[in-house]
C-alpha cells in the first residue's frame, strides 16, 4: 500500500506539473500574440505536449485562461453556505469577492504588467468575452438554486434569480472595472483599494435595498 500511495503521488504531481506548465505557456503565447491569433496546435509544441493533452487538461481553448474559474465557484458557494448564524448571504458574498486575488494580490515585480496583459488579452477577444458570459452564467443559475434551497422556495420561484443576477452582476461589474482601471494604467494596489471601495458601496446597496 505504501508503495502504491507514493507511486499515485508521483504520478499526480507530474500531471500537476504538465498542467501547469501548458497553463503557463498558453498565457504566455496569449498574452505575446493575443487569444485568437494562438492556435491550440502552437501551444502543445511550444510545451511539446501532444495537442490531445492539452484538451485532456484543457476541455476548451478558452479554459486554458478561465480554468481557476471554476474553483472561484465552489469556494464562493462555501462562504456563503458555512457563513456565521445571523449573517446575510449579501455580506457573505462580499467578504469572499473583495479578497484580492492573482495579480492584485501579488507582490511580484511583473504583476502590474501581468494584469494589464490579462485585461487587454481578456477585452480584445469576442470568443473570451463570450465564455466569460457564459461562466458568469452559470454562477448565477447556481447561486440561484443554492438560495432557493437554502430558503425552502421552489426552483421556479423569482426572488432567488433576482437576488443571484443582483449578486453576480456585482461581480462581473467589478471584473469590468478592474479592466478599465488596469487598461488605463492604475498600480495593483491602487485597483485593489479603488475595488474594495466600489464593492462596499454597490454591497451596502443590496443589502439595505435598491429603493
Amino acid at each position: 500500500m505504501p508503495v502504491m500511495a507514493t507511486e499515485l503521488g508521483l504520478r499526480e504531481r507530474k500531471k500537476q506539473r504538465t498542467r501547469q506548465l501548458i497553463a503557463e505557456t498558453a498565457w504566455r503565447l496569449f498574452a505575446e500574440r493575443g487569444f485568437d491569433q494562438v492556435p491550440v496546435a502552437e501551444i502543445a509544441a511550444a510545451a511539446e505536449v501532444s495537442e490531445a493533452t492539452v484538451f485532456n487538461y484543457f476541455p476548451t481553448k478558452e479554459d486554458l485562461v478561465f480554468h481557476r474559474m471554476q474553483a472561484f465557484e465552489q469556494e464562493l458557494l462555501s462562504a456563503i453556505r458555512d457563513r456565521e448564524p445571523g449573517e446575510s448571504i449579501v455580506n457573505a458574498f462580499g467578504r469572499f469577492a473583495l479578497q484580492p486575488r492573482g495579480f492584485l494580490a501579488s507582490d511580484d515585480p511583473g504583476a502590474n504588467e501581468g494584469m494589464r496583459a490579462a485585461a487587454r488579452m481578456i477585452t480584445a477577444s469576442p470568443a473570451l468575452m463570450a465564455r466569460e458570459r457564459e461562466i458568469l452564467e452559470s454562477y448565477t443559475d447556481t447561486m440561484a438554486a443554492f438560495i432557493a434551497e437554502e430558503r425552502g422556495m421552489a426552483v421556479d420561484d423569482v426572488e432567488p434569480w433576482v437576488v443571484a443576477n443582483a449578486l453576480i452582476g456585482l461581480h462581473r461589474a467589478l471584473i469590468a472595472y478592474v479592466h478599465r482601471q488596469a487598461l488605463a494604467g492604475v498600480e495593483n494596489r491602487r485597483i485593489a483599494r479603488n475595488l474594495r471601495a466600489q464593492g462596499k458601496r454597490a454591497l451596502a446597496r443590496l443589502e439595505h435595498g435598491i429603493g
